[in-house]
């Protein structure tokens, strides 16, 4: 018989119990082992609960009991979490994660520690909860040199932003009621101002491309400025404006990772992904694209994740070698984001076309104006950040003010 031990008692924590009791004899069955839930650590008490002769205070309790051999980190945030997970992979013993700031921030450190002591540290539910995209980057889509991944990877965000396109909300309308729902936490800044999103395509961006990525690299812009006009005006030009995390592979050879608003297409399968859905798109040269789509969040959709990998970590006796990532020790394999380039939405104060046109080189046959008079385009030509730069200033010094802007994405 094998031990499993769960590090926090919270939402997760606790789903991650729940679910391995109700289906204990299901998950035995089809990974051949005998399982039991050891410990769960937390200080609190939760005596009213079926597991509460389960609880432990003290990590060397999980630590100094070699029946464990699998542990869960559901605790949430770096510190003690770190040290924790850390601390199990030294004793030999797997864990799995749903922590993505513990991910994005220290997965370099214990994946090479996972490999020193020849024992796992696996985190798909750290990205997109119950969605599996973690284990196909590293085994289904192995032999793929990947371009690209974008994809909606915060529920909160897609959430407000869905609000204020169907149910002409604005911002703050949006953003009660995603808390009044509980989709949005009292403080929703890691969500509205991109944080969370950040930190996941940091763990995707380190998987893909094997050199870890953290938060710092990553131009991160959230969803607080975007205002309920330019949602419907997109909207009529044939756009969803989502929050999109976004990695790309250069013809430098450098990667450059972002976080922003972005006007989404129509034709494109991520502008029709709503409420808290989450979706990655992958772009492999064997796969052309692949879209990997489902609820981004929850007690049990996450739990459902953390336990498949303590499954997975319970049969394997020794590191698997694809699921890594190495710290070069510089920044240099990441460009500046200067070097972003894409073709624009555009809200300006009334302008002439020719003006326009002047600035820009091109803009897209079909503009709306608006009874305020402004005018809403498109452009022809992507243009790079200074090239963007240049234009508005450009536009400033004719007397048109640029109200609004969102780089395109794709299909």
């Amino acid at each position: 018989m094998e031990k499993l031990a769960v590090l926090g008692c919270g939402v997760v924590g606790s789903g991650v119990v729940e679910l391995f009791e109700k289906n204990k004899n299901l998950i035995e069955k089809r990974c051949g082992k005998t399982l039991e839930m050891g410990y769960i650590l937390d200080l609190r008490d939760f005596p009213d609960k079926p597991y509460a002769n389960k609880l432990v205070k003290n990590i060397e309790i999980i630590l100094n009991d070699p029946e464990v051999t699998v542990v869960a980190e559901c605790m949430g945030g770096v510190e003690p979490a770190f040290t924790f997970v850390k601390s199990c992979l030294e004793h030999g013993k797997s864990v799995a994660t749903s922590n993505k700031e513990l991910v994005a921030s220290k997965g370099d450190i214990l994946l090479q520690t996972a490999k020193e002591n020849h024992c796992n540290f696996f985190f798909e539910a750290s990205v997109g909860g119950a969605i599996p995209i973690i284990r196909p980057l590293h085994k289904c889509l192995i032999a793929n040199e990947f371009s690209a991944i974008a994809g909606i990877l915060n529920g909160t965000t897609n959430f407000i932003l869905n609000k204020m396109i169907t149910a002409d909300m604005d911002f703050a309308t949006a953003l009660a009621l995603a808390q009044e729902k509980g989709y949005a936490e009292k403080d929703p800044t890691a969500d509205v101002e991109g944080h969370d999103a950040c930190r996941k395509i940091c763990i995707l961006s380190s998987l893909a491309f094997g050199k870890h990525v953290y938060p710092e690299s990553v131009y991160t812009k959230g969803i607080r400025e975007v205002e309920l006009k330019d949602t419907k005006l997109c909207e009529k030009l044939g756009y969803a404006i989502k929050l999109i995390a976004r990695v790309q592979m250069l013809d430098n050879h450098k990667i450059l990772p972002t976080v922003m608003p972005m006007a989404v297409e129509n034709d494109n399968l991520l502008s029709d992904v709503n409420g808290v859905y989450n979706a990655v798109m992958v772009r492999g040269d064997g796969i052309g694209k692949a879209m990997f789509y489902g609820r981004g969040a929850g007690k049990f959709p996450t739990a459902s994740a953390v336990l498949g990998d303590m499954i997975e970590e319970v049969q394997l006796s020794d590191t698997i070698p694809a699921q890594t990532w190495e710290n070069v020790g510089n920044t240099d394999f990441i460009e500046d984001v200067s070097k972003f380039t894409a073709k624009y939405y555009f809200r300006t104060t009334s302008a002439d076309v020719n003006l326009l046109s002047e600035v820009f080189g091109e803009i897209a046959s079909q503009t709306i104006s608006t009874d305020e008079e402004e005018l809403v385009f498109v452009t022809e030509h992507a243009l790079n950040r200074m090239e963007l730069e240049t234009a508005v200033k450009t536009l400033a010094q004719k007397g048109v003010q640029v109200l609004a802007q969102y780089p395109i994405l794709v299909a």
